[in-house]
């Protein structure tokens, strides 16, 4: 019994003893457990966090890369692609109103005056102004003054495209060449109440020969068949398609008889603007820096590219040049071509055996220009000017294609600052040069009256011309789309 209870304490204490040891024994080994799960799922932890970030570093480089994509896309439409045209579309159509013509033994014979530009409006003036008086137009009289022009003008379709709306036939019949003429100087932007009233010069002759083509019809306010019949004739020039890649066709002018005549010596050396005063022609003096600080001046080889440059156009943009012979020849285009090297002329997209029946006949070589300008992506005239009007107005008919504008009195006054060291050419320039240019980028609009507060005769002066934008009597809107 003694060594019982003996025994049974023993167990008793040995069974405290090890109750003792075991729990510290179980405390550290829960501790280690728990320190070692929490090392494994801080591992997954971190695991799973670096995941995470590298597929949030991903995503961001991802979103990155579209956000460029979209910016370079959004400036490549803004450099290249056409204003928003709202559904509009050519229509020169003759409506259900309009009269054909009458057969008549009635002629009107026409001096051309002017280059290429002023004939081709001229030639439309003349057609609508046939039209107007009932009479016969002589081709040859439109043409046969440069002796080069029928050679652009495609004389079979102008004859047969023109059938319902006046005759015209290639020369005078024998039976009138002899008979006496009245020779008349039609008074410039006139209505069609002034040709009516003309008429009355059928009475006592049967041909009357125009002094003058260009400017004979006003720009507004005339029937909308004879604005339609002024734009179908003007449209008649076929279209060369000829381009490598996108391109912009700069209407540079820059020639020695331009800068002389607009008195513009800016950029030039004395004894160039010397040369330049003794024209012959030259009547009057003009004040080569008021000219330029009113924005009357062309804008230098070297001003274009600043400009350019400070639309955001890169420098590998292919440049047409689309001028005559630059005054200070390829010296003066240094600056430009620093900036885009890659400038093309006429004589580097032919050979001198294709160029070798342009030589010397200025007519035909702007015809090309025109042409090329007419189908460039892009147009920008360094100054205003027949051409410039023009091709303006053609591309305005095409679908307003993209065509500058450059707002010549506020780009020198930047172009100063530069100059002066107030302004660098970068991102602030950039940016005041965008947005002086937002609304002149060609896209649609309606035609600009006269000037407010000029009456008489001059305001017609201060019009803008109905072939640099024919909206909206040969330009209509789709149904779904609202006019601009």
């Amino acid at each position: 019994m003694v060594k019982h209870r003996s025994s049974s304490r023993l167990s008793s204490s040995s069974a405290r003893f090890f109750s003792r040891k075991a729990v510290p024994l179980y405390l550290i080994f829960i501790f280690a457990f728990t320190i070692w799960i929490l090392v494994f799922t801080s591992r997954n932890i971190q695991t799973d966090d670096q995941t995470q970030d590298h597929q949030q570093n991903h995503q961001h480089r991802d979103s990155r890369k579209n956000l460029q994509k979209k910016r370079s896309e959004d400036l490549d439409s803004q450099l290249w692609t056409p204003p928003f045209s709202y559904g509009l579309h050519p229509c020169v159509k003759p409506s259900s109103r309009y009269k054909e013509f009458i057969e008549s033994d009635r002629y009107i014979t026409v001096r051309s005056n002017g280059g290429l530009n002023q004939m081709r409006t001229g030639i439309a003036d003349m057609v609508a102004v046939a039209h107007i008086m009932n009479a016969t137009l002589i081709f040859k009289s439109l043409v046969d003054l440069t002796n080069v022009f029928s050679d652009i003008f495609d004389e079979e379709h102008f004859i047969k495209s023109l059938g319902r709306d006046v005759k015209v036939i290639k020369k005078l019949p024998k039976e009138v060449e002899s008979l006496p003429r009245a020779r008349k100087h039609f008074t410039s932007w006139a209505s069609v109440g002034y040709y009516e009233e003309m008429t009355h010069l059928w009475k006592e002759y049967k041909v009357i020969h125009v002094a003058k083509s260009d400017s004979r019809l006003a720009n507004n306010d005339l029937p909308i068949d004879i604005q339609r019949l002024r734009c179908r004739c003007a449209k008649l020039v076929e279209r060369l398609k000829s381009r490598a890649g996108r391109f912009i066709a700069l209407h540079l002018r820059y020639e020695k008889d331009m800068l002389a005549f607009t008195g513009c010596t800016y950029g030039l050396t004395d004894a160039e603007s010397e040369e330049l005063r003794y024209k012959p022609w030259k009547i009057k003096s003009i004040n080569s820096t008021e000219q330029r600080v009113e924005g009357l001046c062309p804008l230098t080889p070297k001003e274009v590219g600043i400009f350019l440059k400070g639309l955001g156009y890169p420098e590998s943009t292919v440049i047409y040049i689309a001028a005559g012979e630059i005054y200070g020849g390829d010296d003066r285009l240094l600056d430009l071509k620093s900036r885009f090297p890659n400038l093309v002329f006429k004589e580097t997209l032919a050979g001198e055996e294709e160029l070798e029946g342009f030589t010397g006949h200025a007519t035909k070589t702007a015809a090309l220009d025109y042409i090329i300008s007419v189908e460039s992506d892009v147009f920008v005239p360094s100054h205003s000017g027949n051409m410039a009007r023009a091709v303006e107005g053609h591309r305005r008919f095409l679908g307003h294609r993209r065509t500058i504008t450059p707002d010549r009195k506020g780009l020198v006054k930047l172009f100063d600052k530069v100059e002066r060291g107030q302004m660098k050419e970068g991102a602030k320039f950039s940016n005041l040069v965008k947005a002086m240019h937002q609304d002149r980028q060609g896209a649609p609009r309606r035609r600009k009256g006269p000037a407010q507060g000029i009456k008489g005769r001059a305001r017609f002066r201060t019009e803008e011309a109905f072939y640099e934008n024919p909206y909206p009597e040969c330009i209509c809107s789709s149904k779904e789309h609202k006019e601009p």
